[in-house]
Protein backbone atom coordinates (compact mmCIF):
# COMPACT_ATOMS: atom_id res chain seq x y z
CA UNK A 1 0.00 0.00 0.00
CA UNK A 2 1.44 3.53 -0.73
CA UNK A 3 0.65 6.12 1.70
CA UNK A 4 0.21 10.03 1.56
CA UNK A 5 0.55 10.87 4.94
CA UNK A 6 -0.39 14.56 5.96
CA UNK A 7 1.13 16.05 9.29
CA UNK A 8 -1.13 18.14 11.57
CA UNK A 9 -2.42 18.80 14.64
CA UNK A 10 -5.86 17.38 15.40
CA UNK A 11 -8.65 19.11 17.02
CA UNK A 12 -10.74 22.45 16.26
CA UNK A 13 -8.23 24.39 17.72
CA UNK A 14 -5.27 23.69 15.17
CA UNK A 15 -7.81 22.68 12.37
CA UNK A 16 -7.11 26.67 10.33
CA UNK A 17 -3.39 26.94 11.15
CA UNK A 18 -0.51 26.99 9.23
CA UNK A 19 0.79 23.81 11.11
CA UNK A 20 -1.66 21.96 9.44
CA UNK A 21 -1.02 22.59 5.93
CA UNK A 22 -0.37 18.91 6.01
CA UNK A 23 -3.37 17.91 7.16
CA UNK A 24 -5.11 20.58 4.15
CA UNK A 25 -3.38 18.99 1.57
CA UNK A 26 -4.51 15.62 2.17
CA UNK A 27 -7.93 16.85 3.00
CA UNK A 28 -7.63 18.45 -1.00
CA UNK A 29 -6.63 15.83 -2.49
CA UNK A 30 -9.40 13.41 -0.54
CA UNK A 31 -12.07 15.94 -2.23
CA UNK A 32 -10.30 15.22 -5.55
CA UNK A 33 -10.31 11.63 -5.22
CA UNK A 34 -13.68 11.83 -3.99
CA UNK A 35 -12.71 9.60 -0.74
CA UNK A 36 -13.60 10.27 3.03
CA UNK A 37 -11.66 9.80 6.13
CA UNK A 38 -12.41 7.21 8.17
CA UNK A 39 -10.79 5.88 11.62
CA UNK A 40 -7.79 3.79 10.81
CA UNK A 41 -6.40 0.89 13.27
CA UNK A 42 -4.22 2.94 15.61
CA UNK A 43 -3.96 7.00 16.29
CA UNK A 44 -4.55 8.02 12.51
CA UNK A 45 -7.08 8.89 10.15
CA UNK A 46 -6.95 6.77 6.56
CA UNK A 47 -8.81 7.20 3.42
CA UNK A 48 -8.48 4.44 0.99
CA UNK A 49 -8.87 4.85 -2.89
CA UNK A 50 -10.35 1.28 -3.53
CA UNK A 51 -8.58 -0.60 -6.15
CA UNK A 52 -5.27 1.62 -6.20
CA UNK A 53 -3.11 0.69 -3.51
CA UNK A 54 -3.17 4.56 -1.91
CA UNK A 55 -4.42 5.14 1.52
CA UNK A 56 -4.29 9.23 2.51
CA UNK A 57 -3.44 9.14 6.68
CA UNK A 58 -3.87 11.88 9.06
CA UNK A 59 -1.92 11.15 12.46
CA UNK A 60 -3.98 12.04 15.26
CA UNK A 61 -1.68 12.06 18.47
CA UNK A 62 -0.49 15.47 17.77
CA UNK A 63 1.91 16.93 15.40
CA UNK A 64 5.38 16.31 17.58
CA UNK A 65 4.55 13.00 18.36
CA UNK A 66 3.92 12.30 14.43
CA UNK A 67 6.44 9.01 14.34
CA UNK A 68 3.92 6.32 16.45
CA UNK A 69 0.98 6.52 14.54
CA UNK A 70 3.13 6.57 11.24
CA UNK A 71 4.78 3.91 12.20
CA UNK A 72 2.27 1.95 13.28
CA UNK A 73 0.35 2.79 9.93
CA UNK A 74 3.15 1.66 7.89
CA UNK A 75 3.25 -1.34 10.00
CA UNK A 76 -0.22 -2.19 9.60
CA UNK A 77 -0.40 -2.01 5.71
CA UNK A 78 3.04 -3.71 5.36
CA UNK A 79 4.41 -0.78 3.24
CA UNK A 80 8.13 -0.22 3.04
CA UNK A 81 9.31 3.34 3.44
CA UNK A 82 9.87 4.08 0.30
CA UNK A 83 5.73 3.59 -0.48
CA UNK A 84 5.33 6.67 2.16
CA UNK A 85 4.96 10.31 1.08
CA UNK A 86 5.03 12.67 3.98
CA UNK A 87 3.31 16.27 3.64
CA UNK A 88 4.19 19.14 5.82
CA UNK A 89 4.74 22.58 6.49
CA UNK A 90 8.16 24.28 6.28
CA UNK A 91 8.75 27.63 7.60
CA UNK A 92 11.72 27.65 6.02
CA UNK A 93 10.32 28.05 2.73
CA UNK A 94 8.04 30.93 1.21
CA UNK A 95 4.42 30.62 1.25
CA UNK A 96 3.91 29.55 -2.63
CA UNK A 97 6.78 27.44 -3.01
CA UNK A 98 6.22 23.12 -2.29
CA UNK A 99 9.82 21.14 -2.38
CA UNK A 100 9.48 17.26 -3.50
CA UNK A 101 12.42 15.39 -1.68
CA UNK A 102 13.50 11.81 -1.60
CA UNK A 103 15.59 12.49 1.64
CA UNK A 104 16.36 14.85 4.02
CA UNK A 105 16.52 16.03 7.66
CA UNK A 106 14.17 17.38 9.78
CA UNK A 107 15.19 20.99 9.44
CA UNK A 108 14.08 21.98 12.85
CA UNK A 109 10.34 20.52 12.58
CA UNK A 110 9.22 18.42 15.19
CA UNK A 111 6.85 16.19 13.25
CA UNK A 112 9.74 15.21 11.46
CA UNK A 113 11.95 14.51 14.50
CA UNK A 114 9.54 11.88 15.29
CA UNK A 115 9.48 10.47 12.40
CA UNK A 116 13.27 9.98 11.46
CA UNK A 117 13.61 8.98 15.88
CA UNK A 118 10.77 6.34 15.18
CA UNK A 119 10.96 5.27 11.62
CA UNK A 120 15.00 4.98 12.37
CA UNK A 121 16.01 7.06 8.76
CA UNK A 122 15.68 10.24 7.21
CA UNK A 123 15.10 8.61 3.67
CA UNK A 124 11.75 8.85 2.88
CA UNK A 125 9.96 10.94 0.68
CA UNK A 126 8.51 14.11 1.35
CA UNK A 127 6.45 17.08 0.22
CA UNK A 128 7.60 20.16 1.88
CA UNK A 129 5.10 23.45 1.69
CA UNK A 130 6.56 26.86 2.27
CA UNK A 131 4.65 28.67 5.09
CA UNK A 132 7.05 31.96 5.45
CA UNK A 133 5.43 35.30 5.25
CA UNK A 134 6.40 38.72 5.75
CA UNK A 135 4.87 38.75 9.01
CA UNK A 136 6.95 37.84 12.37
CA UNK A 137 7.74 34.82 12.09
CA UNK A 138 9.32 34.35 16.02
CA UNK A 139 8.83 32.60 18.36
CA UNK A 140 7.91 29.73 15.40
CA UNK A 141 6.19 28.04 17.96
CA UNK A 142 3.61 30.87 17.84
CA UNK A 143 3.82 31.88 14.18
CA UNK A 144 3.31 28.07 12.95
CA UNK A 145 0.14 28.13 15.23
CA UNK A 146 -1.59 30.98 13.75
CA UNK A 147 -3.83 31.05 10.96
CA UNK A 148 -2.53 32.28 7.70
CA UNK A 149 -3.92 35.84 6.72
CA UNK A 150 -6.73 36.55 4.67
CA UNK A 151 -4.72 38.53 2.18
CA UNK A 152 -2.79 34.73 1.76
CA UNK A 153 -6.09 32.98 1.15
CA UNK A 154 -5.31 32.46 -3.05
CA UNK A 155 -1.64 31.77 -2.28
CA UNK A 156 -3.05 29.19 -0.26
CA UNK A 157 -5.20 27.17 -2.89
CA UNK A 158 -2.99 27.60 -5.50
CA UNK A 159 -0.24 25.87 -3.01
CA UNK A 160 -2.93 23.41 -2.58
CA UNK A 161 -3.91 22.78 -5.93
CA UNK A 162 -0.37 22.78 -7.12
CA UNK A 163 -0.13 19.99 -4.73
CA UNK A 164 -2.73 18.00 -5.81
CA UNK A 165 -1.08 18.08 -9.48
CA UNK A 166 2.30 17.48 -7.84
CA UNK A 167 1.38 14.08 -5.55
CA UNK A 168 -0.77 12.71 -8.94
CA UNK A 169 2.26 13.15 -10.73
CA UNK A 170 4.63 11.94 -8.07
CA UNK A 171 2.54 8.77 -8.33
CA UNK A 172 2.90 8.22 -11.75
CA UNK A 173 6.59 9.19 -12.22
CA UNK A 174 8.61 9.23 -8.73
CA UNK A 175 10.83 11.16 -7.60
CA UNK A 176 13.32 12.52 -9.69
CA UNK A 177 10.63 13.55 -12.70
CA UNK A 178 8.42 15.20 -9.87
CA UNK A 179 11.58 17.37 -9.03
CA UNK A 180 12.19 18.32 -11.92
CA UNK A 181 8.38 19.11 -13.32
CA UNK A 182 7.16 20.73 -10.06
CA UNK A 183 10.45 21.88 -7.85
CA UNK A 184 10.95 25.06 -10.05
CA UNK A 185 7.27 26.43 -9.48
CA UNK A 186 6.10 28.85 -7.32
CA UNK A 187 2.21 29.16 -6.43
CA UNK A 188 2.80 32.88 -5.38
Amino acid sequence: MRLIIGLGNPGSRFARTRHNFGYWAVDALARAWKISFGPGKGDYLAAISSGSGLALIKPTGGMNNSGYPVQDVVAFYKSSIQDVLVIFDDIDLPLGTLRFRPRGGAGGHKGVVSLIRQLGTENFPRLRLGIATDSPMRPSEKYVLSPFRRQDGPVVERVLEEAIAGINYYLEYGSDMTMAQFNTRSSG
